[in-house]
């Protein structure tokens, strides 16, 4: 199901920021990025075998696949109004190279491929890969990988954070750091009714207290630390044998009973962001495209 708003509403930047927007970019396309939790976690769940003797398991990861599509939508926004920013529009005269600045930037590409915009690669402008997908079909294997890229997801969201000054993209950090806190936690569940091992008591992995980033507290309070989400479906509810049944929140975290959510997180309204004649985003003359489109809504 596909809705029209982010999972968590973002700040605008104080300005155009192309080299914040690289460095967000690892958060999106490196290998432990949120287009690799997504595909680990949506393979696993179509290949997962025994799925009714298994509910518990393949409920789990199907609905953190969906939360995972939502992930890869927020930092591909942050990247979009970090490489964009609020700046004025440029002379559209493009033989007066308005776009001179940008052979200099970290990552030249987002503009000469995407037009100031996300691409679906790493900080240094490497594609992602299907490499990245771990999907052997052996239940307690798999749930350890999504364990361990969770831990290394947390500690490149750490790292991107601490080179970032902008709220924009120190906002995207501060939501995905306890989103992915909640990831780690409920595979490390998954893992102690399998095996026995209490994995969550290795967490926080790297071992820092959410509490010491203030973008995170505002999501910390309102308890998403605590919930998992069903975005609306029937299905999926059998996951409440590993993410319930009196289960607690970390003990570094606010103290509460962890939950599931049938709807999705409040979230914000997803950025619309300004063409750049320029950069011929929509076009360099788009009146002619926006007439169209103003015809057709008069339609509706």
């Amino acid at each position: 199901m596909r809705i029209d708003q982010l999972q968590a509403e973002l700040p605008k930047p104080k300005k155009a920021d192309p080299n914040a927007a690289a460095a967000l970019q690892e958060l999106l396309g490196g290998k432990f990025g949120e287009m690799s939790t997504l595909n680990n976690y949506m393979f696993q769940s179509f290949n997962f075998r025994n799925k009714e003797k298994l509910r518990p398991f393949y409920s789990l990861v199907a609905c953190i696949t969906a939360e995972e599509l939502g992930h890869v939508e927020v930092v591909t926004n942050g990247v979009n109004l970090l490489a964009s920013g609020p700046d004025p529009q440029r002379d559209t005269d493009v033989s007066k190279h308005p776009f001179a600045d940008m052979k200099d930037m970290r990552s030249a590409a987002n503009f000469l491929h995407a037009g100031g915009a996300a691409t679906v690669t790493d900080s240094n402008f490497r594609p992602w890969t299907g490499e990245n997908v771990f999907s052997t079909g052996n239940l307690i294997l798999d749930t350890l990988h999504n364990f361990f890229l969770e831990c290394g997801a947390r500690m490149h969201k750490l790292r991107v954070y601490e080179t970032l000054s902008d709220p924009t993209g120190r906002e995207v950090c501060g939501y995905l750091l306890v989103r992915g806190s909640v990831h780690a936690h409920a595979y490390a569940l998954a893992l102690e009714k399998l095996t026995g091992v209490a994995m969550k008591d290795m967490l926080p992995c790297p071992n820092i207290d959410l509490s010491k980033i203030p973008e995170c507290q505002k999501y910390l309070d309102e308890g998403s630390h605590r919930r998992l989400y069903r975005f609306g479906s029937k299905d999926y509810s059998e996951m409440a044998a590993i993410w319930g049944g009196g289960e607690m929140a970390l003990p570094n975290d606010p103290p509460g009973e962890l939950e599931i959510v049938e709807g999705l997180p409040d979230g914000g309204k997803i950025p619309d962001l300004e063409g750049s004649s320029a950069a011929f985003t929509p076009d360099y003359a788009p009146e002619e495209i926006f007439e169209i489109a103003s015809k057709l809504t008069k339609k509706m």
